[in-house]
């Protein structure tokens, strides 16, 4: 089942800039990309990214028990709002494991950057800040081995290359 939610964007965000972040960063994007807020980065701090346009993914994993409602930003709107251009991604964990993803996983899949569990901040300790989540629920043909080594959790950064 597939719940979107909608979130006012920024006069700021439309006019392809990004504002400083006002918490603590939990994402930085690096790499090929237009919109930049710090030295050669776009940093972002937990409110900048639930204020891109996002969904809530009701999934099965691997990696929880049950049914569980992820939510948090498309990956689609943080690559146009950082104005990423590239051919792949390599997303990095805090402990450093990485994974390269495709471009194009990000712009064609509902994929999200979960920063919720069931209504719940993501912790450190329990995969977040943030979480790559895969939408499993509106496209099945994704639940393989392949798309669970591109769902990195405790996701820090992401290089567009």
């Amino acid at each position: 089942m597939v719940v979107p939610y909608l979130t006012m964007v920024s006069r700021d965000a439309l006019a392809g800039t990004l504002a400083a972040p006002a918490g603590p960063v939990v994402l930085t994007v690096t790499g090929k990309i237009d919109n930049t807020n710090a030295p050669s980065a776009a940093q972002f701090d937990l409110a900048m990214l639930e204020a891109l346009p996002g969904r809530v993914a009701r999934v099965t994993t691997p990696w929880a028990e049950g049914v569980n409602d992820f939510k948090g930003p498309l990956t689609r709107a943080l690559l146009e709002a950082v104005g990423a251009r590239g051919t792949k991604l390599k997303v990095t964990a805090l402990n450093d494991y990485s994974a390269e993803v495709p471009f194009e996983d990000f712009m064609k899949f509902d994929v999200i950057l979960a920063v919720k569990k069931n209504d719940a901040y993501l912790p450190v300790r329990n995969q977040g800040p943030i979480f790559v989540i895969y939408p499993f629920d509106t496209t099945p043909n994704l639940y393989n081995e392949v798309y669970f080594g591109r769902s990195v959790w405790q996701v820090k950064s992401i290089e567009v290359q």
